[in-house]
């Protein structure tokens, strides 16, 4: 417990954090602090990028691990896995209709980047190493739990039609080629393609900036943060319990999960961070396609303005705690 308390107060302490909640208090107080939009999305395709290609580079450097293909099925098994059981829990205890039950579902089977970047981070700064391929259990998580909630709506709801049909095929092609996906997998690609002598061309480009960008785009999503919290009241006290506690339960999952297959204290950290994060960018807009009438005050404020903060300030360091744990009795 002092481990666990040691690390969060650290990790509040590094400045992307504080930056994040900066950003959070000044939407709070109304502050006309603002970054433009086209700013903000360079920032997020340069750390899809540098996470992409970084992870390329020591996927290249390592070798194709043997706990990779164990990784490809555990990640898929667990983005089929947590979407189901968190409909079961919104639809039995939270008791939501099957759209929003659906649509929030689909956000918390699906997975944060920025969450994952800045898990990275926590571990560079404790010198933790992990696995290059991480990433792509990142991009490859993105997708399973989109398909399975919006499948389960669609059977559930007995939209048989030809209407209905054309919108499942549009989710999966959004949710197979949308831009993060491609920018992930491809800077992955390109990083194991160049390897030691890419890394070394780009170092100034995609190391030494990394952490002041990082630092820029959480202040602006602490802004985007802060600004949900007046929709709190739509959301309501049991879906604000959700949006903390299914974290947790899917991230402790996550981390028996990656310990049982062998994976080393950071594999299994982020592998914990992802199964624990939600989604507010590739399933938002997979859910405005296919669920319309699904309400975004549910699904963009539980993922956005409660799970998103809950994981950067206090869940990263509790998954790192669960993982060292884990590899101790395990």
């Amino acid at each position: 417990m002092l481990e666990l308390l040691q690390n969060a107060f650290l990790n509040i302490k590094s400045p992307a954090i504080l930056f994040f909640i900066l950003g959070f208090f000044a939407s709070i107080i109304k502050s006309d602090l603002k970054i433009p939009e086209s700013i903000a999305k360079i920032l997020s395709i340069y750390l899809m990028m540098a996470i992409g290609f970084r992870g390329g580079v020591e996927i290249e450097h390592s070798g194709l691990s043997p706990g990779l293909l164990s990784s490809i099925g555990i990640t898929i098994f667990v983005g089929i896995l947590i979407p189901l059981i968190s409909f079961i829990i919104l639809k039995k205890v939270n008791k939501l209709d099957t759209i929003n039950a659906g649509a929030i579902a689909a956000h918390y089977g699906s997975v944060s980047v920025i969450t994952f970047v800045t898990a990275v981070t926590f571990l560079e700064r404790e010198i933790v190493i992990y696995d290059g391929f991480m990433v792509g259990m990142m991009a490859l998580m993105e997708s399973p739990a989109i398909f399975i909630s919006l499948l389960l709506v669609a059977y559930l709801t007995k939209k048989k039609s030809a209407s209905t049909q054309f919108h499942i095929n549009e989710v999966i092609r959004e949710s197979l080629f949308n831009g993060s996906v491609i920018l992930l997998f491809g800077s992955m690609l390109i990083g194991f393609t160049t390897g030691e002598q890419g890394y070394e061309i780009t170092e100034h480009f995609f190391v030494s900036p990394f952490q002041g960008i990082l630092t820029l785009f959480l202040l602006e999503m602490g802004m985007l943060a802060g600004k949900r919290i007046d929709e709190f009241r739509e959301v309501g006290i049991s879906l604000g319990l959700f949006g903390l506690l299914m974290p947790i339960f899917n991230g402790i999952l996550g981390a028996i999960l990656a310990t049982a297959i062998g994976l080393t204290v950071g594999s299994v950290t982020l592998f914990a961070v992802l199964t624990a994060s939600a989604s507010y960018i590739a399933a938002p807009a997979a859910v405005r396609l296919a669920l319309p009438s699904a309400n975004p005050s549910y699904y963009i404020t539980m993922s956005l303005a409660i799970t998103f903060p809950f994981n950067i300030v206090f869940g990263i360091p509790l998954y790192y705690s669960i993982a060292g744990f884990l590899q101790n009795i395990m």
